[in-house]
């Protein structure tokens, strides 16, 4: 259950109301300014993916040991965690305003002579400055993965939560033209989205409080 809840957290990151205007950026980004092979597009959406997933494993690194020196007190830190991942809900339904967390930076990267290298580092910026927009279901991932005290299955906890966001990115990469009319749809239905995210982020919640 822990798995499939971080992937779906994941993949709401993806279609975030900050983020996902910005995917046509990116992918524009991953081709390079004149190159537009689908080979390129899809190499260099890859490096990006793997560049933010190994900075949120790192994440899940310290969490994990986070949770482990704390893990005479794992019931008190299963209540603290469950009511914030509560409250990160709350603030996605816009019930409750966390100014911090609905911030956005954005960095700008230079698509000359783009290579996987390059994509490989601007997704290492990318989990560093996007952060604050993505930052209610990152922190409820890595909230999980500190509760579960083991080292390697939260690892593999951060390794769902990086696909089910890596793979959305790698799929638009490979079809945006396609994919225009589901991201419109999607925009126009931002509040019902929020509404959905806010409830499985709750749900959550509640989950650890019981696990």
């Amino acid at each position: 259950m822990e798995f499939l809840f971080t992937f779906i957290e994941g993949f709401a990151s993806f279609i975030s109301p900050c983020l996902l205007p910005m995917i046509p950026i990116y992918i524009s980004y991953f081709a390079g300014k004149n190159d537009k092979r689908i080979s390129k597009t899809l190499i260099n959406a890859c490096g990006f993916v793997l560049g933010f997933t190994v900075v949120f494993i790192l994440l899940a690194i310290f969490a994990s040991t986070l949770g482990i020196i704390f893990s005479e007190n794992i019931k008190y830190i299963k209540i603290i965690f469950g009511i914030i991942i509560i409250l990160l809900g709350l603030n996605y339904m816009e019930v409750l305003n966390i100014n911090f967390l609905n911030k956005i930076n954005i960095k700008k990267a230079n698509s000359k002579n783009l290579n996987f290298i390059k994509t490989f580092t601007f997704g290492i910026l990318f989990s560093i400055s996007w952060t604050p927009c993505i930052g209610t279901f990152l922190s409820s991932a890595l909230l999980m993965v500190a509760k579960e005290q083991e080292m390697l299955k939260g690892i593999l906890l951060m390794l769902a939560y990086s696909i089910g966001l890596g793979i959305p990115f790698i799929i638009s990469a490979i079809l945006i033209e396609k994919l225009k009319e589901v991201f419109d749809f999607i925009k126009k239905n931002y509040k019902i989205v929020k509404k959905i995210s806010g409830v499985i982020l709750i749900l959550m919640g509640i989950y650890m409080f019981i696990s």
